[in-house]
């Protein structure tokens, strides 16, 4: 088994690094992850060696020491950004870098004061990664580490295992050619996305149990997908996996009234049964079944936290999706189905013609999943037509 292991991981490490993160010889490799997800860690750094890295920058983060600080810090601490850290993100520049996810303990802090953790959060790095991410400065990417914690969250048991063959599945690394999967992979959501470009979209819009949301759509909205590119040309895969196609959407025109569809894992806790309503663009209102003031304290941190910077579309073929779980981690729950996220734009989603009032600008960016095979998507052209994009998790456009 050990043997097993050794190699799903090497081979999971060189598929991150040579198609996620793309890392080119004499890069400098960042390399973030919670001290549970070691041994992947060190897969990536041998990868990335192998690879012709100049040199693999690693940094662990502990959540029990995040925990002491929620809980016994002082409040100025909460939004606190290190400035060794912003210059280690700013450092990332022209570089490559890759974040790890799958937390051994999503719930660590479910007993803290909601709104605390709401606030905790290191907001001058977000908004230099933001920034970077608009210059299109760093090759990066986004992959989990199977753990027991994590695998007790998803199964009731620490079966990592089984945890194992499920991010081998979402990932493609399934595949006798995992690269190769992912090239075919990457080309059909390209396709998807020049399909909802060429429509010239003025709006989406939601419906289903406790959803009825309109979403609007900025006139320099520009649907993408799976594949970035650096302003140095490097191509890379900023989630493994993804599964959807998005845009900026216009974060002035929001109206209506979103359930999410599966638990959000939202700075150490699990919200359960969000519900947002907007109005004018900003939410006006949130509940929830668990959770509510963790996203209340979210929505403290800035003024326009409360407007929306993306939407994406999934459909049923996503693998993510196929495998029926909730995986109570958001890059993978996002890839199973529709999604929106409050905060900041993403700003690749969106052309230089887009108004820069409609474009969300905020120190945060939160992903929560809305859709399913209960909720229809429709889409409203310029012209006045409204075509049917989604019914019963079924692509309805050409693919």
């Amino acid at each position: 088994m050990a043997a097993h292991l050794d190699d799903r991981l090497e081979r999971y490490a060189e598929l991150a690094v040579r198609v996620g993160m793309n890392l080119q010889e004499g890069q400098t490799a960042f390399v973030t992850g919670l001290v549970e997800h070691a041994p992947l860690v060190r897969a990536l750094t041998r990868a990335a060696y192998r690879t012709g890295a100049r040199y693999v920058d690693v940094h662990y983060v502990d959540n029990h020491v995040r925990r002491a600080m929620i809980e016994l810090g002082p409040d100025e601490a909460l939004g606190y950004s290190p400035g060794w850290v912003v210059e280690r993100t700013e450092a990332e520049s022209g570089n490559a870098a890759i974040g790890l996810t799958g937390d051994p303990n999503p719930e660590l802090l479910a007993d803290l004061d909601g709104e605390r953790v709401g606030r905790a959060r290191m907001r001058a790095v977000t908004e230099t990664s933001l920034r970077q991410m608009g210059e299109r400065a760093v090759n990066w990417t986004g992959i989990a580490y199977p753990n027991e914690g994590w695998a007790r969250q998803i199964f009731g048991e620490p079966d990592v295992e089984r945890l194992w063959e499920a991010v081998a599945f979402c990932t493609r690394l399934d595949a006798d050619d995992p690269a190769e999967a992912w090239r075919a992979h990457v080309d059909r959501l390209d396709r998807r996305a020049r399909a909802l470009n060429a429509l010239h979209l003025d709006r989406l819009h939601f419906r289903g149990p406790g959803t009825d949301l309109t979403v609007g759509l900025l006139e320099g909205t520009h649907f993408l997908a799976a594949l970035f590119e650096t302003a140095g040309g490097i191509r890379h895969v900023p989630n493994i996996p993804t599964e959807e196609v998005f845009g900026t959407p216009d974060a002035r025109r929001t109206e209506g009234v979103v359930r999410s569809t599966k638990p959000l894992v939202a700075a150490g806790n699990v919200v359960r049964g969000l519900q947002l309503t907007f109005e004018g663009g900003r939410v006006t209102d949130v509940a929830a079944d668990e959770g509510a003031d963790v996203i209340r304290g979210q929505l403290s941190t800035h003024p326009d936290a409360g407007r929306l910077g993306e939407v994406a579309l999934v459909d049923g073929t996503s693998r993510v999706g196929q495998t029926g779980l909730t995986f109570f981690d958001t890059l993978y729950d996002e890839n199973a189905s529709c999604h929106v996220a409050y905060g900041a734009a993403i700003p690749l989603g969106h052309t230089e013609a887009a108004d820069p009032d409609g474009v969300n600008v905020a120190s945060l960016h939160t992903d929560f999943m809305i859709g399913g095979p209960q909720v229809d998507v429709d889409a409203i052209t310029r012209d006045g037509r409204t075509v049917p994009i989604l019914r019963e998790d079924t692509w309805q456009l050409p693919d």
